[in-house]
């Protein structure tokens, strides 16, 4: 294999492709590498753990196809440190030369006979617009749990509702709901269970091209965009019935700004150094007042203009859960609906009713 590439484009695809590679103990040597596969003038670049694959297709220089498989972060790093400019790779008898300005690296490679065969997507491609969808994913991915001994809340809901796509993930503690009208890409009373790492990753890229198209098949789901391809094994489970969350009434309402509310809780939030230490939120009829106490650290209180209806009310959250709803909350004033207390709170942007938050109170004394 033989060809010469930007170094800024090998670059980017390589540490694209890198992402996917398993850095897990046990898992098949060959999967901390990404495999170069060169046709031509196409260099296709892939990195895998078996549970999520991205692909990307770049435009080199080529001089001799063939298909090899390099120490992914190695090469990445000896790619990111070369002089700008033409960078040339080339591998012969299980090793690669990666050449740049006055600067020359060999490597081992990783035999590529050991690199497993990956599925290739299956279903019919649907377009999405990539910028409603990567807002989606700003909004909704985060919510979803990073605890592996509870699988199906690490996962986003995909799941069709009305005319459109309904985008859902949760973590017990917060849940997220993003709607998008219009976007049919699920048949009537379809969902399914995507891996928010995936996501996150495809939200990553998702600038890069203006539609991207999704693959759903049995197993699996595809998102390609540009010359990047993400492909993720779906979770099989039952998602939890997340509509018996949300109250059906919520009498005392908030409303205030949204970037005001978020310089506030930035604010008092340096003195709830603690996972344990919540912000109150204080409601009263002509304003709102945050709270932040941490024992042996010190308090922060910080009053706010806001709308209040309903009784005097204090509510305790975890500052970054309520911090994560706000930042992501569309449009520029919020409101917070809530019963009492102890039941759970919904955030909601005054322009925007496709976005939902709903965020479980702390207890305290």
């Amino acid at each position: 294999m033989k060809f010469r590439c930007e170094r800024d484009v090998l670059f980017d695809a390589l540490s694209t492709a890198q992402r996917a590679v398993s850095t897990r103990g046990g898992s098949l040597p060959v999967l901390s590498g990404v495999r170069a596969h060169l046709s031509g003038d196409h260099l296709e670049l892939t990195g895998s753990d078996l549970d999520l694959t991205i692909t990307v297709d770049v435009v080199v220089a080529g001089e001799t196809d063939g298909t090899v498989v390099v120490p992914a972060k190695l090469a990445s790093d000896i790619v990111r440190a070369l002089e700008p400019g033409a960078v040339s790779f080339s591998a012969e008898d299980g090793e690669a030369q990666i050449s740049g300005g006055r600067s020359e690296f060999s490597i081992r490679l990783i035999p590529a006979d050991e690199y497993p065969r990956l599925p290739e997507p299956e279903g019919d491609g649907v377009s999405l617009q990539t910028d409603e969808f990567a807002q989606a994913l700003r909004q909704v991915v985060s919510a979803a749990s990073n605890d592996d001994s509870r699988p199906i809340l690490t996962g986003v809901l995909l799941a069709a509702e009305g005319d459109g796509l309904r985008l859902v993930a949760t973590d017990s503690y917060r849940l997220a709901v993003r709607d998008l009208p219009g976007t049919s890409v699920l048949s009537a009373g379809q969902q399914v269970l995507v891996p928010s790492r995936a996501l996150s990753e495809l939200g990553r890229v998702l600038g890069q091209a203006d539609q991207l198209v999704l693959r759903l098949g049995e197993r699996d789901a595809s998102f390609e965009l540009g010359g990047i391809r993400v492909t993720t094994r779906l979770i099989e489970g039952e998602f939890p019935n997340y509509r018996s969350l949300i109250p059906a009434e919520q009498p005392n309402r908030l409303t205030v700004g949204r970037e005001v509310l978020l310089d506030a809780i930035r604010r008092v939030k340096l003195v709830a150094q603690e996972a344990s230490s919540p912000v109150r939120l204080v409601m009263s009829s002509d304003q709102l007042e945050l709270i932040a106490i941490t024992q042996d650290v010190g308090q922060a209180h910080e009053g706010l203009d806001a709308k209040y209806e309903g009784e005097e009310l204090t509510v305790a959250f975890n500052p970054n859960y309520l911090l994560d709803g706000v930042e992501v909350a569309p449009g520029d004033e919020v409101t917070l609906l809530s019963v009492d207390a102890l039941k759970p709170a919904l955030l909601r942007s005054v322009d925007n009713p496709e976005f939902l938050y709903l965020l479980m109170p702390v207890r305290v004394s």
